[in-house]
């Protein structure tokens, strides 16, 4: 199916539209894997990394435990074309690794910036996985950002050294709820300027 087939094949649910692939949401091609705007077959895989502990915890919007529709809910607004964040799948299948081996995403903030999140399975943590999906997404800039922003719990120092790997720079501490942990947790915020 085409990227033109997938937006003329759209349903409403809830009021949205929503397609089975972003159709406005380009394939970003790397050497290891690709970013690629996620799918409706990703629900089971992502549900699976999604209900481990070790992942939720580490995210500001993931429950933990994972309720019944959680990751359903996600895809339906991941798809929606009047969304705000644009979220890709980090796919190793043309290498022969997982379909899904976590995701990346992008969400739209004023004065040309915008926000980096991500979270990769632990199956794939400490091989680079993160650090190249977020220098890839960086490097394509999909929303023409001129300041791309990013925080990690600070009980994530991994995290943190993806983000420094990828060139940003430490802006300040702040804190910001997990719904997992079901409180707030101390964060380090960081900045990059898009082309540097």
């Amino acid at each position: 199916m085409t990227q033109t087939d997938r937006a003329t094949d759209r349903t409403r649910e809830e009021g949205a539209v929503i397609m089975d692939t972003p159709a406005d949401q380009v394939t970003i091609r790397g050497d290891r894997f690709d970013l690629r705007p996620p799918r409706r077959s990703d629900e089971g895989l992502l549900t699976m990394y999604a209900g481990d502990p070790r992942v939720a915890t580490m995210t500001r919007s993931i429950p933990h435990p994972l309720p019944p529709g959680a990751v359903e809910a996600f895809l339906r607004r991941a798809l929606a074309a009047d969304r705000v964040e644009d979220v890709w799948i980090i796919d190793g299948s043309a290498q022969g690794l997982s379909e899904v081996m976590g995701l990346v995403s992008f969400e739209r903030m004023d004065r040309d910036q915008s926000r980096v999140g991500y979270w990769v399975a632990p199956a794939f943590w400490n091989t680079g996985v993160a650090t190249g999906a977020v220098q890839a997404l960086i490097a394509a800039n999909p929303h023409g950002a001129a300041t791309i922003f990013a925080e990690v719990f600070q009980d994530n120092p991994n995290s943190a050294r993806v983000l420094t790997n990828c060139g940003f720079d430490y802006l300040g501490d702040a804190e910001a709820y997990s719904v997992a942990r079901g409180t707030c947790v101390p964060t380090w915020t960081y900045t990059l300027r898009a082309g540097r």
